[in-house]
C-alpha cells in the first residue's frame, strides 16, 4: 500500500504541486483577519472563577485597571518645593490621560480635620496654604496617614506614586496603547524638566502594554532568527542550495497555513500563541530532512530521480506520517490547558504540523525531481561517526544501558524541587522596563501584588450598621498583622477619623461610630466635601451595601498569595461567617493559574500517552514495540524537568504543557528508529544487534540533524523577554537533546536486551 501511495505521489507530482499551492493561498488569505489581544485577561477563560470574582469587584466599584507613576527622589525627600511641584504636575497632567476616571496622589489627597464644629476636607498640598507651604507639616501628615503610608508614599518619604484609575473598553489593546503612550510622554517631558528625579510606569495598563510589546517583539525577532538558523544548518548539512530552498519553501508555507487558519477562525494573536509559526517552522523541517536525506543518498548511488524519490517516499512515508500525527496529538492535548493562549498555541501548531506533512509529500516530489538530478550524499563525516557509534554501542551495551537508566532515574528525583510560581510580573525578563519598575516599586514603595475583599452587608445602606463595620474592622486588624501585608486600604480608617474629628479630635474617639445614624451622616458629610472625581466609589458600592478592603502584599512566591487568601477565608468563617467572602485580584488569578493548569494538563498528558501509544502499537503492528517506545518517549521530559529543578527550581505555566509538547516531538526519533529496526527484524531476518546497526545506518544521520535543528529552534524561543515562552523553549530544547541521547543510548540497548528471540 505504501509503495502504491509513493508511486501515486511521484506520478501525480505536478498536479499535487499546483493544487497544494492554490489551497495554501486560499487558507493564507485568512491572515488579513489577524488581530492582537494581549492583555492579562487573555490568559483566562470566561468561566475562570478568579476572573469572575475580579470582574465582580470591577463592576461593583471603580474599575481597578490603573496606570501608576512612581517618582523616585533619589534618596532626597519628596516633600520639597521641587518634589511636590513634580507630583503636582503629574497629577494635573494625569487627569487628561485617555480613559482616566480618577487620579490619587499625595498632593490631591483629601485630608480631613475639624475646625470647631465644622468638618474641613481639602487637598493635602493646600494644608499650610499661601505662597510658602509648610512642607514639613505636609510631610508629617502624609507619613502618618494610614491610607498613604506604604501605598502612595514610602515610609522614608523619598518615593511616591500618582495612581490613575482607568475605565478601559473591552478589548482594551488599542486603549492601552493610547494610555501608555500618553504616560510615556508625561514621563519624558517631566524628567527633562525635573532632572533630579526618576519616574517609572507601573500598573495594569503598563503590564498589559508590556504583554503587547513582548508579543510584537517575539513576532518580529524570533521568526527571522529561526529562519537564519535553519538556513545555516541546512546548507552545512545537506550541502545543497536547492534542497535548502525547497525545505524553506515547505516550512514557510506550513506557517502560512497556520496563520491563515487563525485569521479564518478569528483567533486573536497573543503573547503565547504568537510563537506558533516559529515552532511550526522548527517541526516542519524534520519531514523535509528525512525525505531529502533519503533522496540524496539514493541519487549518490546512481539512481534516477524518479526512482530515488519513489524509494525515499516508500521508506519514509509511514514514519513521517506517524511522527506528524503523534506530534499533532501532543499539541492538541494542550487544549486541556486552563489558559486559552496555550490551548490556541497547541491547536495552531497541530494544524501547522499536519500542513507540513501534506506539503512535504505534495511539493518535494515535484521540486526534487525537477531541480535536483544528482547528489554526493549527505555529509560523509556524519556517516562515519554514526557507524563508529553503533559499533561502540554493541561492545558496551550493558554498561551503557544501566548507566543511562541510573543517571536518568537520579535526575528525575530532582523534578520535585521545582516550585510553581505564576507571578505575572515574573513573566517578563529582568531586562524589561516593566520588570525593573515593578522591582523598584516592591523594594522602595509598596507591594506590587494585591488582594481585594468585598464585604457585603446584605442590604442597601447596610454599611452604616455598627455590627457590620466592627466585623470589617476586625478583619482589617487581622490583615494588618499578616507578614505578607504592607498596607490595608479601607473606608474604615476614614470613618474612624471622621468620628474622632466630630468629637473634638479626641484620641479615644478614633473608632467605629456607635450608632448607625452617625455613620450614615459622617459618610454623607464627607462625600459632600469631596471634589469631583475623588468620590468613595473605589471603596463603597453605589447602593452602600458593601465595602472594599484592599490589601497590598510583598511576597516572593505566588503561592503565598493563595495561602493568605485561604487563611483569610478560614479566619472569616471562624470569626465572622456572616460576612465571609473570598479574595480577588489579578495577582490571585495568576497565582491560581499555574496550579490549576497543571491539574488540567495531567488529564491531557494521560490522554496523549494513551493515544500515541495506541497509534504506535497499531502502526508498528506490535504491542511489545509500542510498549518499549513508552520509556524513551516519556522519560526525557521528566529528566529535563529534573535538570530544571537542579539549576532553576522555579517554573510557570509553561511547565504544564512541556510534557505534551515534547511527547509529540520526541516520539519522532523513536518512530523512525523503531520502523527501521522492525524492518530489519521482520523483512531482512537480521538479529537484534544487526537490526540496531541497520537502523543507525538508515536513520542515524537524519535523527541527529532533525534533533539538533529542533533543539536549536526551541532554544531560539529562549531569547524571548516573555519568560513563559523562553522557559518553554529552553525546557523543550533540553528535552529534545535528552530524547536524542535516550534514542541513541537507551532504546538500542533496551531492544537488544528484551528482543533477543
Amino acid at each position: 500500500m505504501v509503495d502504491n501511495i509513493a508511486q501515486y505521489l511521484v506520478d501525480k507530482r505536478k498536479l499535487l504541486f499546483w493544487v497544494s499551492l492554490l489551497v495554501v493561498t486560499l487558507i493564507a488569505v485568512g491572515a488579513k483577519n489577524i488581530w492582537i489581544q494581549s492583555d492579562y485577561k487573555a490568559f483566562f477563560s470566561d468561566t475562570n472563577p478568579q476572573l469572575l470574582a475580579h470582574r465582580n469587584i470591577q463592576d461593583t466599584y471603580t474599575d481597578t485597571d490603573n496606570l501608576l507613576f512612581i517618582v523616585d527622589a533619589k534618596g532626597q525627600s519628596v516633600f520639597s518645593e521641587q518634589g511636590l511641584d513634580l507630583v503636582g504636575d503629574i497629577t494635573e497632567k494625569a487627569w487628561t490621560t485617555p480613559y482616566s476616571l480618577r487620579v490619587d496622589s499625595v498632593t490631591n489627597y483629601q485630608y480631613s480635620y475639624g475646625d470647631e464644629d465644622e468638618l474641613i476636607v481639602e487637598a493635602l498640598l493646600d494644608i499650610g496654604g499661601g505662597d510658602n507651604p509648610d512642607y514639613q507639616k505636609i510631610r508629617n501628615i502624609a507619613l502618618s496617614e494610614p491610607l498613604l503610608r506604604n501605598n502612595l508614599i514610602s515610609p522614608d518619604g523619598t518615593v511616591t506614586a500618582v495612581n490613575v484609575m482607568l475605565g478601559l473598553p473591552d478589548p482594551a489593546d488599542m486603549a492601552v496603547r493610547e494610555v501608555v503612550a500618553y504616560g510615556r510622554d508625561i514621563v519624558s517631558s517631566l524628567e527633562e524638566k525635573y532632572p533630579g528625579f526618576d519616574i517609572y510606569l507601573q500598573g495594569t495598563a503598563a503590564v498589559n502594554h508590556a504583554f503587547i510589546e513582548s508579543s510584537e517583539k517575539d513576532a518580529m525577532t524570533l521568526m527571522p532568527v529561526m529562519f537564519m538558523v535553519i538556513l545555516i544548518i541546512l546548507v552545512l548539512w545537506l550541502r545543497s542550495v536547492k534542497g535548502t530552498l525547497i525545505t524553506l519553501l515547505v516550512i514557510n508555507l506550513s506557517s502560512a497555513v497556520a496563520v491563515g487558519f487563525c485569521g479564518w477562525l478569528n483567533i486573536a494573536i497573543n503573547q503565547i500563541n504568537v510563537i506558533a509559526p516559529t515552532v511550526i517552522m522548527t517541526l516542519a523541517i524534520c519531514d523535509c530532512v528525512h525525505l531529502l536525506v533519503s533522496y540524496f543518498e539514493r541519487l549518490s548511488h546512481g539512481m534516477e530521480p524518479e526512482a530515488a524519490m519513489k524509494e525515499s517516499l516508500t521508506a519514509n512515508l509511514q514514519p513521517v506520517f506517524l511522527t506528524s500525527f503523534t506530534t499533532a496529538i501532543g499539541f492538541l492535548c494542550i487544549n486541556f490547558s486552563e489558559s486559552p493562549p496555550l490551548a490556541e498555541m497547541g491547536t495552531i501548531t497541530a494544524v501547522g504540523v499536519i500542513a507540513a506533512f501534506w506539503l512535504s509529500v505534495a511539493l518535494i516530489p515535484f521540486l526534487g525531481i525537477r531541480f535536483i538530478k544528482g547528489s554526493n550524499g549527505v555529509n560523509p563525516a556524519a556517516s562515519k561517526v554514526v557507524t563508529a557509534f553503533s559499533g561502540f554501542l554493541l561492545r558496551h551495551k550493558n554498561p551503557v544501558f544501566w548507566v543511562t537508566l541510573l543517571v536518568s532515574a537520579l535526575l528525575v528525583t530532582f523534578l520535585f524541587r521545582n516550585d510553581i510560581d505564576d507571578n505575572y510580573i515574573k513573566y517578563f525578563s529582568h531586562d524589561t522596563e516593566i520588570r525593573q519598575a515593578a522591582q523598584f516599586t516592591q523594594d522602595n514603595l509598596t507591594g506590587i501584588d494585591t488582594l481585594a475583599f468585598s464585604f457585603s452587608s446584605g442590604k442597601e445602606n447596610g454599611i452604616a450598621n455598627p455590627e457590620f463595620l466592627e466585623a470589617v474592622q476586625a478583619f482589617v486588624t487581622w490583615a494588618q498583622a499578616q507578614p505578607e501585608v504592607v498596607h490595608v486600604d479601607s473606608y474604615i480608617d476614614i470613618l474612624k477619623r471622621l468620628n474622632k474629628i466630630m468629637h473634638g479630635d479626641q484620641a479615644e474617639w478614633y473608632r467605629i461610630p456607635d450608632e448607625r445614624e452617625l455613620a450614615s451622616q459622617y459618610t454623607l458629610l464627607y462625600e459632600l466635601s469631596l471634589p469631583f472625581g475623588l468620590d468613595l466609589n473605589n471603596q463603597i458600592s453605589f447602593d452602600k451595601s458593601s465595602l472594599l478592603v484592599n490589601l497590598r502584599l510583598k511576597v516572593d512566591k505566588a503561592k503565598e498569595i493563595i495561602a493568605l487568601d485561604e487563611r483569610a477565608g478560614e479566619w472569616l468563617k471562624t470569626n465572622y461567617p456572616e460576612i465571609h467572602t473570598n479574595g480577588a485580584s489579578v495577582s490571585l488569578m495568576f497565582a491560581h493559574l499555574g496550579k490549576s493548569n497543571i491539574s488540567n494538563m495531567m488529564y491531557g498528558n494521560v490522554v496523549g500517552i494513551l493515544l500515541i501509544s495506541l497509534t504506535l502499537m497499531l502502526a508498528l503492528r506490535s504491542f511489545k514495540y509500542g510498549l518499549i517506545s513508552l520509556l524513551p518517549n516519556a522519560m526525557p521530559a521528566a529528566v529535563a524537568l529534573g535538570l530544571w529543578g537542579i539549576f532553576v527550581a522555579e517554573v510557570n505555566i509553561a511547565v504544564a504543557v512541556v510534557f505534551s509538547v515534547t511527547l509529540g516531538i520526541v516520539v519522532d526519533d523513536t518512530v523512525h528508529f523503531l520502523s527501521k529496526y522492525i524492518k530489519a527484524r521482520r523483512d531482512l531476518g537480521k538479529s537484534s544487534e544487526e537490526s540496531v546497526v541497520y537502523a543507525f545506518e538508515q536513520v542515524g544521520k537524519a535523527l541527529v540533524i532533525t534533533s539538533v535543528v529542533l533543539a536549536i529552534g526551541f532554544f531560539v524561543l529562549a531569547l524571548s523577554d516573555f519568560t513563559v515562552n523562553s522557559s518553554m523553549g529552553l525546557m523543550v530544547g533540553v528535552t529534545i537533546i535528552v530524547a536524542l541521547l535516550f534514542d541513541f543510548l537507551f532504546l538500542p540497548t533496551l531492544l537488544m536486551k528484551v528482543d533477543r528471540k
